[in-house]
């Protein structure tokens, strides 16, 4: 492919919308994409490998690559901070891949403005009970966080409309094919401008 053809594609969510599940499950079947691996001042869990989920970095030297101009978005959430590398993201393009980034709607609308042309993705679950529960299975929190969790997952959802296309992730192989089918500028049946999509999300935020 060539560089001119790469394109940024940014995929935001709120927590417990199966935003991780669903990026791994899309890198796996095209390898040829290229995922951003995003800086964190979180603690590491169990399950996760720095370089491989994410870059597990002090608070100290997140601001040492804020300050720099190193971070080509960054966000403060569930007071941690988060933010992606620039110099991860040009070199992926720049080799001629497409580059997803995972990240939250404050740091797509960094990247909105920072590179206009990106294409940006919101993942919906498909009913606030199915949210709610998939954050309790996690098994990793306290009652309060998940509480914290479910208020701020809800209103991270108000964003939805920022962005270039919505997707419900209630089956993972459907929504994979539906984001797929944006990848390839097919995903007309997922753009926000769409009137079923729009009713769909109007309908889960009331």
């Amino acid at each position: 492919m060539p560089s001119t053809a790469a394109r940024l594609f940014v995929i935001a969510a709120p927590s417990g919308a199966g935003k991780t599940t669903l990026v791994k499950a899309l890198t796996t079947r095209n390898p040829e994409l290229r995922f951003s691996i995003s800086y964190t001042t979180r603690p590491k869990r169990r399950n996760e490998a720095h370089a491989v989920d994410y870059l597990f970095v002090d608070k100290s030297e997140f601001e040492r690559l804020r300050s720099e101009g190193a971070l080509l978005e960054s966000a403060e959430v569930f007071d941690n901070f988060y933010g992606t590398s620039r110099e991860q993201v040009e070199k992926h393009l720049a080799a001629g891949h497409n580059v997803i980034l995972e990240i939250d709607w404050q740091g797509a609308r960094q990247v909105r403005e920072a590179m206009p042309d990106c294409i940006t993705v919101f993942i919906l679950p498909p009913s606030r009970e199915e949210l709610e529960r998939r954050l309790r299975s996690r098994g990793t929190d306290t009652e309060a966080v998940i509480e914290r969790r479910l208020r701020d997952a809800l209103s991270d959802m108000s964003h939805w409309d920022e962005f270039d296309y919505v997707i419900f992730n209630d089956d993972l192989d459907q929504a994979v094919a539906d984001l797929e089918a944006v990848l390839a500028g097919r995903g007309q049946g997922s753009a926000t401008d769409n009137p079923g999509v729009r009713a769909a999300a109007n309908a889960l935020l009331r």
